[in-house]
């Protein structure tokens, strides 16, 4: 692993933290289950957007850097509204396994998209 995919990886880990859990507001969070919802549709936005930002600060090409978050912002959006429909059909709560567990697989999901980026811009 070369040091410039290793520092696109992190960069990428922090802005996870930062869109998923620092920056998502309940407009975003109470809204991921309801398709085509605004509230969704701007979470997986600002996701896509600071994924841009970081491919173009690592030195991407504009048009590549806006596809791969276009991609990203396609693939975190389906993601988040899968975990928020299966986890509304089971009742799963945070007191319940299993929505540790479905919340764990969309976590994973999502990180390795995340490898998937550092490959395809590497």
């Amino acid at each position: 692993m070369t040091p410039g995919i290793l520092t696109l990886l992190v960069a990428l880990q922090v802005k996870h933290l930062l869109a998923d859990y620092v920056l998502q507001g309940p407009y975003m969070f109470r809204n991921k289950g309801r398709y085509g919802h605004p509230g969704g549709l701007l979470h997986a936005g600002l996701h896509a957007l600071l994924t841009a930002a970081i491919l173009l600060l690592a030195g991407g090409l504009a048009w590549v850097s806006v596809g791969i978050a276009a991609v990203e912002l396609l693939i975190h959006y389906h993601v988040d509204w899968a975990k928020e429909r299966i986890g509304q059909r089971l009742k799963l709560t945070p007191a319940t396994r299993g929505f540790w567990s479905l919340h764990g697989l969309d976590q994973l999901v999502h990180h390795l998209t995340y490898v998937a980026i550092a490959w395809v811009s590497g």
